[in-house]
């Protein structure tokens, strides 16, 4: 196909798709109109915006949730991998109930606080002492800023394309970042690490890295790449940071246990809270010890809500009860087997799509490169992808506008090939546009 008709054929079916869209969610529309007189845009959260507005949901039940529009849909989406246990789970509903029957905002020390601190240390290899906070942004800016104090030094290591919060975004400018300075460094890429040390001039104090990058497009890191930057800090007199918000619920232990890795630090968020706010970070116990209150040179780290008590016992539930070592691996197991099924079902029809992940994560490119890195990601068609999303909704499944899938425990094999089906469907009806 003539290059000119093919870039009108996309634009024509993707702006058919988004008038679908439109028709099929009127009271959507109106919500967020309605919204839009009070929040900015009609929105207080960034990525749950998009063309032409934005889907309202209204519930959510196992691994469906239900459109204001009375549609219900496959949650692919799963809360950008916060809702990994659904919507629904009866043993963290239980805590949650136990935990409201005591009394919220207690203002003191609980149980259940040191409960939890001790099952996160006994399973991830880097923590000898943890901290909580609500969110994996607070984790993150509190992780960089121990390591500035401790090395007394200022610079941060971080990844083109990262995201590590809300003021740690590093896909082009971000105005609203924490005002530390940055050196920047290729995904995957050790060269790239070492010329950003010798940038730094001796005056690196951490190196920020997700053993995959999750929000940058389910990026998977090399063993290689994660023992050089291993092998870096340890020269050089940085802390090694591994943020494993999204990835510590891949692999019994995280990535870092599975690689064989283990960082200085590590950060931690999303899931672990059961489905409710949720943030720690922490790591070795001579390096953390600076935040006990018995330390002459202590440092103060504050937040109403670090130990919540619905957090704190709804966490509890989650880990010791249901996402048991048995099955983070059987679900990791199926997430791997679901993401070679749908490129199998790309590649047979010669669809110019692909799944990167691993594990329960993934992400849909529209791309035929090696996806190594953010560069590599960004040469995806972004009107093919955004096609793919409105193809997906318009199927039933609910997923990332960016491309990303995170599989809830909530799914079998019916949502499996509920999804695979949808899948297959956007590749033999966009056959002539992924050619």
């Amino acid at each position: 196909m003539d290059a000119t008709l093919s870039n009108a054929s996309i634009d024509t079916a993707l702006s058919d798709a988004i008038d679908r869209f439109a028709a099929k969610n009127p009271k959507s529309l109106a919500q967020h109109e309605t919204a839009s007189a009070v929040l900015p845009g009609g929105n207080t959260r960034t990525v749950l915006f998009h063309e032409p507005f934005p889907m309202t949901l209204v519930g959510g039940e196992g691994c469906y949730v239900t459109s204001l529009d009375g549609v219900r849909y496959l949650d692919g989406l799963g809360e950008y991998t916060a809702g990994l246990f659904g919507h629904s789970d009866p043993v963290i509903r239980a805590a949650i109930d136990t935990a409201l029957d005591g009394g919220l905002t207690l203002g003191g020390h609980t149980r259940m606080e040191a409960e939890l601190a001790a099952v996160l240390c006994e399973r991830f290899p880097a923590l000898e002492r943890v901290r909580f906070t609500n969110s994996g942004t607070e984790s993150n800016l509190l992780a960089i800023g121990l390591a500035r104090t401790l090395t007394g030094r200022s610079k941060v290591m971080v990844a083109n394309g990262g995201y590590h919060g809300s003021m740690l975004m590093f896909a082009g400018e971000n105005p609203l970042n924490a005002p530390f300075p940055y050196v920047m460094m290729t995904y995957n890429d050790a060269a790239s690490a070492e010329a950003a040390a010798a940038e730094a001039e001796g005056d690196l104090a951490a190196i920020v890295v997700e053993p995959m990058m999750g929000s940058g497009g389910c990026i998977p890191a090399t063993r290689e790449f994660l023992m050089s930057l291993r092998d870096l800090a340890d020269r050089t007199g940085a802390l090694l940071v591994f943020d494993e918000v999204m990835t510590s619920r891949l692999t019994v232990g995280g990535l870092q246990k599975t690689l064989g890795i283990t960082p200085d630090l590590m950060t931690l968020g999303k899931y672990i809270g059961g489905g409710l706010t949720f943030g720690a970070f922490g790591g070795r116990a001579d390096l953390m010890r600076r935040f006990d209150p018995n330390q002459p040179d202590m440092l103060a780290h504050a937040g109403t809500f670090n130990n919540n008590v619905l957090t704190m016992s709804a966490g509890v539930a989650a880990m010791t009860k249901v996402y048991t070592p048995d099955v983070v691996e059987a679900h990791n197991a199926r997430g791997d087997a679901l993401r070679e099924r749908l490129n199998a079902i790309a590649a047979d029809a010669g669809a110019c799509l692909q799944f990167s992940g691993i594990g329960s994560m993934m992400t849909a490119h529209t791309t035929r490169e090696p996806i190594v890195s953010t560069a590599a990601a960004a040469t995806s068609d972004q009107r093919l992808k955004a096609l793919f999303f409105f193809d997906m909704v318009d199927a039933g499944v609910w997923m990332a506008r960016r491309g990303m899938i995170n599989l809830s425990l909530p799914m079998g094999k019916a949502e499996e090939d509920q999804l695979a089906a949808a899948v297959e469907s956007f590749v033999q009806t966009r056959r002539s546009l992924l050619a």
